[in-house]
């Protein structure tokens, strides 16, 4: 064990050793543990190389055709010299990581400790896993160390990951990358929402702020759409 990890798990044991009260009332200790979060993610991350993020429902049956989807998305990425990066669980971020395994490819997991439904899948790299408790501390490895994000059909957490990053990319708060959604049919409704009333009716976005995504229906049309930037922009960490 290096000197960062062993002060990392002395911030740890610290946090640990609190009572709940002195948690509670003292908010400020709970910037060492989000820090020691940062620092491991830091760390792990920054060595693995160019990667795409695969996101989706974690609910998604193996037999499911978006699972298949992204198994092949991430295979084929793999082919490219690409790695992937999922939330770590069941589902699409399984499929994706299963894709990655069979590509021989470099297949990294950021899981979050949930009390249901979320457990580390079994083809995450096993130097490449990494576990979080702060939702927006993983958000962050996601946004730094993805060069790109597919989106496949999923709940709340697939919205959530998606939203931020156009709006980090839309306030150029990070580098521009690119962001695929996959299956017309899944997303059309919001598409015409977003047409209709955010753009036509409310004037809350520039129609030039359309172009931050994509939405395709075909595994190489996504794997296409990555080559091809990167064909134009240098590969490098978002901010």
């Amino acid at each position: 064990m290096g000197k960062l990890d062993k002060q990392i798990d002395l911030i740890k044991d610290a946090f640990e050793e609190k009572t709940w009260n002195e948690i509670h009332t003292t908010d400020s200790w709970r910037v060492f543990k989000i820090i020691s979060e940062l620092v491991e993610g830091y760390e792990k991350l920054a060595r693995i190389g160019p990667c795409v993020s695969i996101f989706g429902s974690a609910r998604t049956h193996y037999n499911d055709k978006y699972y298949k989807l992204a198994e092949e998305i991430a295979y084929n990425l793999t082919q490219k010299g690409y790695g992937i990066i999922t939330g770590g669980g069941p589902g699409i971020m399984e499929a994706a990581n299963k894709g990655a395994k069979r590509g021989n490819g470099r297949s990294v997991g950021i899981n979050i400790d949930l009390p249901f439904e979320q457990h580390p899948n079994p083809y995450i790299d096993a130097d490449k896993l990494i576990t979080f408790d702060h939702f927006f501390v993983r958000k962050v490895m996601f946004m730094k160390y993805s060069q790109g994000f597919i989106v496949l059909p999923g709940g709340f957490g697939t919205f959530d990951e998606l939203f931020e990053a156009i709006t980090l990319i839309q306030t150029r708060k990070i580098g521009k990358f690119p962001i695929i959604l996959i299956g017309k049919k899944y997303w059309s409704g919001l598409m015409e929402w977003i047409k209709d009333e955010m753009l036509g009716e409310e004037h809350n976005i520039s129609s030039d702020d359309l172009n931050l995504f994509s939405i395709v229906d075909k595994a190489d049309e996504a794997v296409d759409t990555i080559v091809k930037f990167y064909s134009r922009y240098l590969l490098s960490p978002n901010f």
